[in-house]
């Protein structure tokens, strides 16, 4: 089974991608306080679902969207099209490095796809360009709650040089120009809830689909999955979600 599909399949029951709450999610988005009329872009988008919530709760808003995921992005419009939003949001797939959205936002997101910038600094600096004058940013990103174990980094196929801890996350944010005005620390429970679903909808998929010639597959990828998480990363690998604004520079008096 290739990446895309398994991912997507993955993440049907869990549409966010993330480990985040309903509420959580909704209520970070109330947090940006766009003005009417905004625009706003997802980096990352999957199904969609972060950029659909954000259409929602700024009824006036516009949107644009882009992913790599053929999958991923026809869920999107099938789902823009159940929830009266079609108009509202142009879906691109494509390389999130690469696209360039026809105007700035004012709010860009990038929740769990900054592996697509090569990593958290990196696409700090790559959504500069896409922000509008006073605009946010939601960006979503791993770090250490505690010192990575060995488990913890086979599981993940990482070294410990991929992520910081919290405040070292933070710290990061504000070096490369970007100040902090709100955040979500992910509990344990919203990680469970989503690695279940993660396993749970990979497994309930193969096993519907038994005759299906990546059914074994999809099985072992999400056994696999399941031992990482609760053998290796589970309360050590936490997740943040920062609202990012850029100082504004005052004009010199007169």
């Amino acid at each position: 089974m290739d990446r895309q599909t398994l991912s997507f399949l993955a993440h049907v029951d869990h549409p966010i991608a993330a480990p985040l709450s309903d509420s959580n999610v909704g209520r970070l988005l109330r947090q940006v306080g766009c003005s009417p009329g905004a625009s706003v872009l997802d980096l990352g988008c999957g199904a969609g679902e972060w950029v659909l919530r954000a259409l929602e709760e700024y009824p006036t808003a516009r949107a644009f969207a882009v992913d790599t995921s053929e999958p991923a992005l026809r869920r999107a419009e099938e789902t823009t099209r159940d929830r009266g939003l079609r108009g509202r949001v142009i879906y691109a797939q494509g390389d999130a490095r690469e696209y360039r959205p026809p105007k700035a936002c004012d709010l860009v997101m990038c929740v769990g796809a900054t592996h697509a910038f090569g990593g958290f600094e990196e696409t700090l600096r790559a959504v500069d360009e896409h922000v509008a004058p006073g605009g946010t940013v939601l960006i979503g990103e791993g770090f250490w709650e505690r010192s990575p174990t060995r488990a913890a980094l086979d599981a993940l196929d990482a070294v410990p040089e991929d992520f910081q801890d919290l405040a070292g996350t933070v710290e990061t944010a504000e070096k490369a120009g970007w100040t902090p005005v709100y955040g979500h620390v992910s509990e344990l429970g919203e990680w469970d809830e989503y690695e279940w679903s993660w396993t749970g909808s990979l497994t309930r998929w193969a096993l519907d689909h038994p005759e299906h010639p990546d059914a074994e597959a999809a099985i072992a990828a999400a056994r696999e999955h399941r031992d990482g998480w609760l053998r290796g990363y589970r309360g050590v690998l936490g997740f943040v979600c920062l609202l990012l604004r850029r100082k504004q520079e005052h004009p010199p008096r007169a």
